[in-house]
């Protein structure tokens, strides 16, 4: 039990501890009866004089005063405590922790009711690795680059654990390899900027010094590649035990394939690079739609992806309409979690968590290819196509019920408009 709790606590990025809840009620009146009546013998080990103690107060959707906290540790004295109050290294911390209804305006998700909980600590997660991996101490930083909390989530979705071997097809600067590699991952990535992912900002600035920085294993390769013209040789199969990755949608930065308009338009002809220019060459590219980009992303995973490998990534979706309708969607895969975070009045992203739950066919592969040549053959179709894109959703003004936007109107998240 001791090694499960230990293990949660290390991986549980989202937890903020493990408790022993003696009781939670509306009231403080009802709580006191709840704590009385809770068993003596669960309790009486944990308030014995030759021990020590901690009260600790708080609050989720408001901030308590010193005063307001002294007065509700005090509304305590019922329950028989015989040791002696150490505030630094007590042998038994207690909390006391509030949760307000009434934060409507806040743009937060309301708490289903108003709860006052009294608990004893069994240990509280190890949110240092936090601190460790923020972007701010990051050595190499793009305009793309995954939140470190989110990025260890990511990880956990993923099931990342020591030995599993996790892939990013658009890697970027390495944020999520970074979270996976601190769990024990073999780690591998790929961009289509060869930039990125060969020169970065010099030899001691790039993805390599990222992992560097923390004494991390580096990846075992780092390849310029397309995600729409994969690398990998048509026979390979199921060798990665989870994919994970933030694929672009046009908010921050858009989506690039190779090619080039002339190309796709097919007004001008394949060409050979020259020897002499490989090593520098920056191929031509052109916009790579979003549904595109995801379409390609399913079949990789589906292919490349053991049984029972997870694939996580981030899909984008405007708020307020049925999200299980727009979620992209695959034979070999199961959707198993969908997480929301919203990130402003108009849009939100879902992080979408697959499972790998049936094996890559021939009739996968056939129907991906009639896929792709349909995309190619109507790239420049498509494009007209799009009425309103994603970039423009996210950072045009949000409108109110008169439809004027008005500044002092909109809400707050935070003291942002939003």
């Amino acid at each position: 039990m001791g090694r499960a709790i230990h293990r949660t606590l290390s991986f549980g990025i989202l937890v903020k501890g493990i408790f022993e809840v003696w009781g939670v009620e509306s009231s403080y009146e009802e709580l006191r009866l709840a704590i009385e009546n809770y068993p003596e013998d669960r309790k009486t080990p944990y308030l014995s004089a030759d021990s020590t103690f901690k009260v600790i107060v708080d609050c989720f959707g408001k901030g308590l005063s010193l005063k307001e906290q002294t007065e509700r540790i005090n509304s305590l004295d019922y329950i028989p405590f015989q040791g002696r109050v150490n505030l630094k290294s007590p042998q038994h911390r207690f909390w006391l922790i509030e949760s307000d209804n009434d934060i409507a305006n806040k743009l937060l998700l309301p708490a289903m009711q108003k709860l006052i909980f009294f608990a004893r600590e069994i240990g509280l997660s190890d949110r240092s690795i936090l601190t460790k991996f923020e972007l701010s101490r990051r050595n190499y930083l793009g305009p793309t680059a995954m939140d470190a909390e989110i990025a260890f989530i990511m990880a956990n979705q993923g099931l990342v654990r020591r030995g599993t071997f996790v892939y990013d097809p658009f890697v970027g600067t390495g944020s999520i390899l970074v979270a996976a590699s601190h769990f024990g991952a073999i780690t591998m990535g790929e961009d289509i900027d060869l930039r990125v992912v060969r020169d970065g900002r010099g030899p001691d600035c790039n993805v390599w010094s990222n992992f560097k920085q923390y004494d991390l294993p580096l990846p075992i390769g780092l390849i310029r590649a397309d995600n729409n013209s994969p690398p990998w040789r048509s026979s390979l199969k199921e060798i990665f035990h989870a994919i994970i990755c933030d694929p672009p949608y046009g908010v921050r930065a858009g989506g690039r394939k190779s090619g080039g308009r002339k190309l796709l338009k097919g007004t001008k002809d394949p060409y050979i690079i020259p020897e002499e220019k490989r090593k520098d060459h920056i191929p031509s590219t052109a916009p790579y739609m979003f549904a595109e980009c995801v379409h390609d992303l399913l079949d990789i995973a589906a292919r490349l992806l053991v049984m029972n490998g997870r694939l996580v990534f981030f899909y984008p979706v405007a708020r307020g309409e049925c999200y299980e309708d727009l979620y992209p969607k695959h034979e070999c895969f199961t959707l198993i979690a969908s997480s929301e975070q919203i990130l402003s009045t108009r849009w939100s992203r879902c992080l979408l968590t697959m499972e790998k739950t049936a094996e890559y066919t021939d009739k996968h592969a056939a129907l991906a290819l009639q896929k792709h040549i349909e995309f190619r053959e109507r790239h420049s179709e498509l494009l007209d196509e799009r009425e309103e894109s994603l970039h423009s959703l996210v950072f045009a003004p949000s409108k109110i019920d008169n439809g004027l936007n008005d500044k002092d109107a909109l809400p707050k998240y935070r003291g942002k408009h939003v």
